[in-house]
């Protein structure tokens, strides 16, 4: 389990692809704390490590996962979000993320609020909107999120300096394909009544 807060922003050094697989070549500054097995969440989508070497790890992305996500567009020099799973004892500073992305979403636009940003995403499947509710969480690209508006298959975000900054929103323009993980509660409540 995530919460949403990256820890880390890590580069694509090597992307090797086997079968329907893709092998992934991290370089990420907590390299020397992973180990073999371990779950890392890479712009949201939780992956497992497989080798280490000096500073770089290697993690695996199956084909579902790979026509699901945003991970099938990455090329060697682009940036991930990373987070490592939640410590027992630590703060719950986000909200519940699973690294389970639920789909995509296209940016629509960013526009500079003079101290922040507001983001614009169209879904890529529009029938997921019902997850989506004012003030509720989303998880873009695997940062824990508040919608600040979302009308049908559009919502926005807006991004305060630190954020900007420390993640790879920095990095995103309209066109982009992000990863989306809606709110788990929100996706059962849903299942509960029947998806209406």
């Amino acid at each position: 389990m995530f919460t949403g807060i990256i820890e880390q922003l890590g580069n694509v050094t090597n992307i090797q692809a086997k079968g329907t697989n893709k092998h992934f070549t991290i370089t990420a500054p907590f390299t020397n704390e992973l180990k073999i097995d371990q779950s890392v969440a890479h712009n949201g989508v939780c992956l497992t490590v497989v080798d280490i070497q000096h500073n770089q790890y290697t993690v695996t992305a199956i084909d579902e996962t790979l026509q699901k996500t945003n991970l099938n567009k990455l090329m060697i020099g682009d940036v991930v979000n990373l987070e490592r799973c939640m410590p027992a004892n630590g703060r719950f500073d986000g909200h519940i993320v699973q690294g389970h992305v639920d789909g995509t979403a296209t940016c629509l636009s960013v526009k500079d609020e003079d101290g922040s940003w507001l983001f614009s995403f169209k879904l890529v499947q529009p029938d997921d909107a019902k997850y989506i509710v004012n003030k509720g969480s989303i998880c873009i690209n695997g940062i824990s999120l508040t919608v600040v508006n979302c009308t049908d298959d559009i919502f926005s975000v807006a991004i305060i300096p630190y954020t900007y900054e420390h993640t790879n929103l920095h990095c995103i323009k309209p066109g982009t394909t992000v990863n989306i993980e809606y709110d788990i509660v929100g996706k059962y409540i849903a299942k509960m009544l029947g998806g209406k």
